[in-house]
């Protein structure tokens, strides 16, 4: 994993295919971890970087990892974030399905419709 964190250093997109190869491989901690690292090395973080985190938090049936980054997205509310809030979701629904929360699924789509988003 060394190797993605050290091609991840050069920008933003490598940060996201970094995360991205880590959910392919069911390694959250890691996507996690490579998450932060990006958010302290810059002021704003691309939705991007945060729905790939979503989605390989999800992929390991951490959803409760999932739903606090998607809070944070919306806490963002970074360029675009409409679109990008609507991805999360879908990645965060995905993630409580795993988890076997529909409860929590239902939730989030009830919370974008509420806020008048429109589902991808």
């Amino acid at each position: 994993m060394l190797e993605i964190q050290r091609g991840s250093r050069q920008g933003e997109p490598s940060f996201e295919a970094a995360i991205k190869k880590c959910g392919k491989t069911r390694q959250w901690r890691e996507a996690l971890n490579l998450f932060r690292e990006a958010s302290q090395l810059r002021s704003k973080i691309s939705p991007g970087c945060y729905i790939v985190t979503v989605s390989a938090c999800g992929k390991d049936r951490q959803w409760q990892q999932a739903l606090a980054l998607l809070s944070e997205l919306w806490e963002a509310k970074l360029e675009s974030y409409a679109a990008s809030y609507c991805a999360g979701i879908t990645a965060g629904i995905t993630a409580c399905q795993k988890g076997q929360q529909w409860k929590r699924g239902l939730a989030l789509l009830s919370e974008m419709w509420e806020a008048e988003l429109e589902p991808d």
